[in-house]
């Protein structure tokens, strides 16, 4: 059985240009919040950095499950 080849959605460039500006914007975020930081002890410096560093991938889960198939949830059972 032939199957026609699959038609590029724009969900996936959209997709890549927001994961982008969500970096930008976390990252601009971040820095900013250094001057506040910058005076802790070092542990609390490296906790900070550390989810900081981390954080920005929790809202990825669902943008990538959009750009596969459309939908940012699962579907219901």
């Amino acid at each position: 059985m032939d199957q026609l080849p699959m038609k590029p959605t724009w969900r996936k460039p959209a997709g890549i240009g927001l994961i982008l500006l969500i970096i930008l914007v976390w990252a601009v975020l971040v820095a900013s919040a250094s001057p506040l930081i910058a005076g802790s002890p070092w542990p609390v410096q490296a906790v900070f950095y550390t989810v900081a560093g981390i954080a920005w991938i929790l809202p990825l889960k669902p943008l990538l499950r959009w750009m596969e198939t459309g939908r940012f949830r699962d579907p219901p059972d």
